[in-house]
């Protein structure tokens, strides 16, 4: 999983609340042996019939200069609905590694952890901030998200402190899925199945054929 230290780049403003995963990306999507995550995302919306060819013009993504969108700043409960982690794949394969909200739904904010997407939580006022300064235009279309010093930068220049959860956050810097974080402990793993083997040596034992 690669690290996620400071980012900054486009970011694109969608104020709709309760974004649900199906909208994120929808179940045909989900069918394919070698799905396009970078296409699927929003698919429904970016694209006429939903199938990824021809674009639906005005649509947020599909315009410039939100087509190279890092950061995508949302309503509330973002990420609602279903539990499918292909909502994070979609939103990864686009290039967008940072959503700015209100609140999320629970599972799919987990999931973003375990996929190298920070899911930022801000209060309402700054969110509807962010938002009117990207849609106008106000300084652009650009933020900046440092987790390291645990602030963002607004368009306009405001720095924002927010809070996260240490370990989350450790998750985040150090690039690393819970089984990386398990790869951690292999040496304390190693010396507890050295001692259980002495003390239980019939759990380690190969099956007896037939």
């Amino acid at each position: 999983m690669e690290k996620f230290i400071r980012l900054e780049g486009v970011a694109a403003p969608m104020p709709r609340d309760n974004v649900d995963t199906d909208a994120v990306i929808p179940i045909p999507w989900m069918k394919s042996v070698k799905p396009d995550y970078a296409r699927a995302l929003f698919a429904n919306w970016r694209w006429k019939d939903g199938d990824g060819v021809t674009e639906i013009e005005g649509f947020l993504l599909n315009r410039e200069p939100f087509r190279q969108a890092v950061i995508l700043v949302a309503g509330d409960n973002f990420g609602c609905g279903s539990s499918r982690e292909h909502a994070v794949w979609a939103l990864a394969g686009f290039g967008i590694r940072c959503v700015i909200a209100t609140s999320f739904g629970d599972i799919f904010f987990e999931n973003c952890f375990k996929n190298g997407v920070l899911p930022l939580v801000l209060p309402a006022p700054r969110v509807k901030r962010a938002l009117d300064l990207l849609a106008d235009g106000i300084g652009g279309h650009r933020m900046k998200v440092d987790l390291e010093a645990q602030a963002v930068t607004f368009a306009d220049g405001e720095v924002v402190p927010f809070a996260i959860d240490p370990g989350r956050r450790d998750v985040l810097m150090q690039g690393q899925d819970e089984i990386g974080r398990t790869l951690l402990e292999e040496s304390a793993i190693d010396a507890f199945q050295a001692r259980d083997r002495t003390l239980r040596p019939w759990v380690h034992e190969p099956p007896l054929n037939g």
